[in-house]
């Protein structure tokens, strides 16, 4: 199948396109970015060329089998919306979209049409889930009650792109972080979420851009299990491991598992601690 990108703005794309690169499976037909400065940056940082003066250029190429969409936030919606109408295959950075409305639409078009469209989710891909899922599904804790997630990170002002703070370009900082999480205690305990029971967002940290709610935490429901998780952008610069960056407690009731995605060790808690390392 063919791919084309459609947007750098995130540096999570890079991730796809290397992956896109190196594929025996995937042809890259080319790319195109509305942006000149990022256009710039990705010439500069990845070699990429871009082939494509306009999205509707590329949407409208019958090459083209998938479009890879890595604009700003709120952008994305409508651009999936439009290759969606032209046919096309979706896979996506997260977020999708910034609207409950075009998140409608996303479904409606993806189901008439029966395209695929797919969110660059790769924290299920780490080499301890798969262990994870194994202790969860053999019932070593027994059945899971509770489940707690942090997935802070570092504001960073001098790194983090400028759109982030432009009014309608970011979504919120729930909608931008927490699908990683969400993504994998559904991943890895086969629950849905069906229940929002709170949530709330406020400014602390940016505070040269305090219209920007960069603190988030928020409880849901995922079938029987709760879940409750911070996503705040409160993390402090550290060069070391954060401990709050994605770290992870199931709770059931017959014991208690933790683990953080910045190293392969579970932690189960029974009667004693038992420590699991994963390669």
């Amino acid at each position: 199948m063919n791919i084309a990108f459609a947007g750098f703005r995130h540096d999570h794309i890079f991730g796809l396109y290397n992956t896109v690169l190196s594929s025996d499976v995937v042809n890259l037909v080319g790319c195109f970015e509305r942006d000149e400065n990022a256009k710039k940056q990705a010439k500069e940082r990845k070699n990429v060329e871009f082939n494509y003066n306009t999205y509707d250029e590329l949407i409208n190429d019958d090459k083209v089998d998938i479009v890879a969409i890595g604009d700003y936030y709120g952008i994305r919606g409508s651009m999936i919306i439009e290759a969606l109408k032209k046919g096309k295959h979706i896979i996506c950075d997260k977020p999708l979209c910034t609207s409950l409305k075009e998140l409608d639409e996303i479904e409606k078009l993806s189901f008439e049409k029966n395209l695929q469209v797919c969110c660059m989710l790769d924290l299920r891909y780490l080499p301890q889930i798969e262990k994870v899922c194994e202790i969860v599904k053999n019932g070593e804790i027994g059945k899971i009650i509770n489940v707690s997630f942090t997935g802070q990170h570092c504001l960073d002002y001098a790194n983090r792109p400028k759109w982030y703070y432009e009014d309608g370009k970011h979504g919120g900082t729930i909608n931008d972080i927490a699908i990683h999480g969400i993504d994998l205690v559904r991943f890895i305990t086969g629950k849905n979420l069906t229940k929002v029971n709170c949530a709330k967002t406020w400014n602390a940290f940016a505070l040269n851009e305090t219209h920007f709610n960069d603190c988030a935490q928020f409880m849901v429901e995922m079938e029987d299990i709760s879940v409750m998780a911070d996503v705040s952008y409160a993390a402090p610069k550290f060069n070391g491991r954060m401990p709050t960056y994605w770290e992870f407690y199931f709770w059931g009731l017959e014991g208690m598992l933790k683990f953080n995605i910045q190293n392969n060790e579970i932690h189960i808690f029974k009667n004693n601690e038992t420590v699991i390392e994963c390669d």
